[in-house]
Order: structure tokens, then sequence, then C-alpha cells
């Protein structure tokens, strides 16, 4: 079914035809805009499809106008209007021809989600809660501007930039064994400091082991054995069910990365006039992958995304040093293992049949299926952990990167479920105590920085974490794992 605004009888927020794949794939035909070079593709339920904003379809197909770009713009089931692609847009660029963008990459770089195991249940955890989301609360500072305990000169820092989260352990803020469940071993390689300004260090220098503002959390959260839909694949990550307490942490590299892409914004706009690049919207300011200014660009958002691994490694540490003051174990006695690492807001060059690409994933998680050469034997055979955040209120998602995803969507899913309005929208909507409280009475414990940013983070606010999932798991590009159930929420 297709007509020129909407689908058989929906009505969608575009005036472009918009066709039916399959059920949960919808192409934008290169028809339907000037400019366009390949199809733009969308990954949604009908009922999806229809709540999406007006931003997602003009900027999935503006994305598909740019140089360079190779077989469809796409946009996953939680894709929403962002800065130049949509939040959930996938595009890959071919490394001689195509370009990069930080718009395709986002503001926060490596903005991720990371998952810590234990072998506690919610019966062990449930009467020492308030204790401990206190003393996770005082370890692990939360809200704009928050500075850790990491004390970095400009030397260090260096370090940190060309070492990623190795660094952190190499100085007891982790496990060796760590290295192994995060994406790239937690350090990319061949960054070169000297590609980021004085003012994105000075940012970014006292940010270590903090979670910042806006979604970003540590959630306690609970897996139940009903919840499990993969038993082998959960079972091969340690995830038993039986009311198992897990860790998530969403935060990424701060206000370092924030300024990276100011920076190389401001270098590409005049970049574009250098090599006559034209663009459909001045937020899709890029340059030639393969220029000085692109390479340059590259180096300076890996040295970003070897802070966030950093980062959350360094909030890793504190998570098992809090556990352990309040329930008097070790955190290896807990069993406190990484299940995984994996970066939302990120471009990286990974070869496909059309050879090498510049691969952007902007608010979109990669997934690499079973066998992939790039992901360690830890996870060869079950494919790589995908880690889904839901709403503070509605519980998040384990799942797993499949075959299908690396030969329909470069390797790539959904990272959470989306938002469905404005942060001044839901601010209007209700106050940030009222949130605090009615998810106390459901069990549900939150401390917050700022009572203003918990309303903005209102679970109606978002779409059905459950329908997003479904509709990534039924499309075949990532396959359901587990559900992660929240009992307690630190908010910046």
């Amino acid at each position: 079914m297709d007509s020129a605004g909407g689908v058989g009888r929906m009505k969608l927020n575009t005036e472009m035809r918009v066709n039916r794949i399959t059920d949960e794939v919808w192409e934008i035909p290169m028809t339907e805009k000037s400019g366009m070079l390949v199809p733009a593709r969308i990954y949604a339920t009908p009922t999806i499809l229809q709540s999406m904003d007006a931003g997602v379809f003009e900027q999935v197909t503006n994305v598909a106008c740019l140089p360079g770009v190779r077989r469809y713009a796409l946009c996953m089931p939680d894709g929403h209007w962002g800065y130049g692609f949509p939040i959930g847009g996938v595009a890959a660029f071919d490394v001689r021809t195509g370009i990069i963008s930080p718009g395709g990459v986002g503001y926060d770089v490596n903005c991720g989600m990371r998952l810590i195991r234990t072998n506690l249940t919610r019966e062990d955890v449930q009467p020492h809660l308030e204790q401990l989301m206190t003393e996770l609360f005082r370890r692990v500072p939360a809200g704009v501007g928050a500075s850790g305990f990491v004390r970095l000169d400009h030397a260090s820092f260096d370090e940190v930039m060309t070492r990623g989260a190795r660094w952190c352990i190499d100085r007891g803020f982790g496990w060796h064994r760590d290295l192994e469940a995060i994406e790239e071993g937690g350090c990319i390689a061949g960054v070169d400091p000297s590609t980021v300004s004085d003012q994105a260090r000075n940012r970014g220098m006292n940010q270590l082991g903090t979670l910042g503002s806006g979604n970003h959390y540590l959630e306690v959260q609970v897996v139940s054995t009903d919840r499990v839909f993969d038993q082998a694949t959960a079972s091969a990550w340690g995830i038993t069910g039986h009311d198992q307490i897990v860790v998530m942490v969403h935060c990424g590299s701060r206000g370092f990365g924030h300024q990276v892409a100011s920076d190389y914004l401001k270098v590409f706009e005049k970049a574009m006039r250098r090599y006559g690049i034209s663009v459909k919207d001045q937020q899709l300011a890029c340059a030639p992958f393969a220029s000085v200014e692109g390479q340059d660009y590259f180096s300076a958002m890996n040295c970003a995304a070897n802070t966030a691994f950093a980062n959350r490694q360094v909030i890793t540490h504190q998570i098992r040093e809090a556990f352990s003051a309040v329930l008097g174990r070790s955190a290896e006695e807990m069993g406190m293992e990484l299940v995984y690492d994996v970066a939302h807001n990120i471009a990286k060059v990974e070869r496909y049949p059309e050879g090498d690409l510049v691969v952007h994933r902007k608010g979109s998680t990669r997934a690499l299926g079973p066998g992939s050469p790039d992901l360690t034997l830890r996870y060869r055979m079950t494919g790589q952990p995908v880690i889904c955040g839901g709403s503070m209120e509605t519980g998040s998602y384990l799942l797993a990167g499949t075959q299908g995803a690396m030969r329909d969507t470069f390797a790539s899913t959904m990272h959470g479920s989306g938002r469905t309005m404005s942060r001044a929208q839901a601010k209007k909507a209700i106050r940030g105590e009222q949130v605090q409280k009615q998810m106390k009475q459901r069990g549900i414990l939150v401390k917050a920085v700022s009572m203003s940013g918990l309303a903005e983070e209102a679970g109606f606010a978002y779409k059905d974490i459950s329908e997003v999932v479904e509709t990534v798991d039924r499309a075949g590009i990532t396959k359901k794992v587990a559900e992660l159930r929240p009992i307690g929420n630190i908010k910046g």
C-alpha cells in the first residue's frame, strides 16, 4: 500500500510517498525529494510510523542527499527530530567519495549504554535500597557541570583520549577482563589529541566518573525469570533471571564531546564552500572523509569516544565500591561483571560488500551478528549484546545483534524508546515531585539533582519501549533476550 500523503488510509506527518516494504520497513523513494541519491528507509510499526514527527521524514531524506551515501538512509523505530540527522538515524558513506558529519554523530559523542550483572537478587538488595541509592548518588556526581574525583593534567588527559578505558583499568578503576566486554575494547586506536581544542580539553578534563544531565541515568534493575526471552543467550551473558539485580548506566563524553562537535561544525561550514559541497540543511555541515578537515574531526571525535569509555569505566568502579560499602561484600563476591558497553553516537569505518564505509550511528546502536570477526570470543557465538534503555518508568531491554542487521542496516539497530514530546512540553504536563512520588508508589526509588529535569524524563514523554523493541525483533535486525525493570534510578 502506498499513497502520496501516507500509507493506505494512514495519515502521516508528511506529504512524501511512503511505500510499505514489510510490516516493519517503510521506504521513501528517491523521487520524493530532489537530490536524493538513495532511498530512505524507516523501521516502524504502522502505529509508530503514524506518531513520528514531520522532522523525521524531512531529515532522513536530507541525509539521503549527502555525497557518497550508500544503499539507504535509515531511521530506527525510536526515531525523532534531532540535529541534522534524526535521532535514531543511520547512514554509511564511501571512505573515498563520501563525507563525515557531526550531525550524524551527535553532540554527546559516544553517549552509550553499559550493563553490569550481579549474583544478587531483589531480596538481597531491597532492604538496603534506600541506603544503596544514597551511596550511588554520593559516589557518582550528576547534573550540569558535575565534576568527578579523578584529577587530570593536560598530559594525563591526553592519555585518557588515547587509551580510553584501558587508562582507567591500569589505575585500578576496574578489572582487565572488563575490556573484553566493551565495544572496541574500550579504546579506539589511531587518535591524535592535537586535533582537540583547548576549550574542549578544559570542559572535559574534570568530568571522568560523572553522569551529566538530561536523559542520562544510573539505574538498578531486576531481571525476572518470566521476562527472559532467549534463555541460551541470556545464560551465556550471565543473565539468570530469578529476580537478578543488574545495573545500567547511560552517559557519554559530556561537555568534552559537545565542544568537539561545536568546534568542527564551524570548521565544516567553511570547508563545504572550499570543497563545493551543498547540503539541504546547514545542520548537516560536513567535509569529505578523506580530507584534512574530515580526518581531523574523525580523530577528535574518537578522542571524545575514548573519554566516554573512560567515563563509564570510572562510574563502574564507583558502582562496585558503593555496592561493597552498603552490602559488606566485595564486588567479586557479588559477581559484578560487565555484560557489555556499547556506543550509540559515533561514526566508524567498517567493511561491507560495497567496501570500506564510514557508518554514522546517531542515537542508534551497533548490532553485530553471530560470527562477526569484530566481536571478542565471548560474543562470537551469540552476537553482540545490545542495550536498549527505556524511560525510567517503563524498563529497558537487553537484545542481541543478528545477521539480519549486518545484511540490512549496516549492523545497526535502535538505542532506546525515543521521545514523543519535547522536554518543555513534559515540564508543562507534570512536576518532578509528582513523578518522584508516583514512581515511589510503584516501587521505583528515584534520586535526582533537579526536579525540573525529572519532569522532562517522565515516562509519558517517551514511546512504548516494548513496541519499539518488538519492531526490531520482528524485522530481524535484533533479537530480544531479556527485559530489565527498574527499582532505583539516579537522574542528572
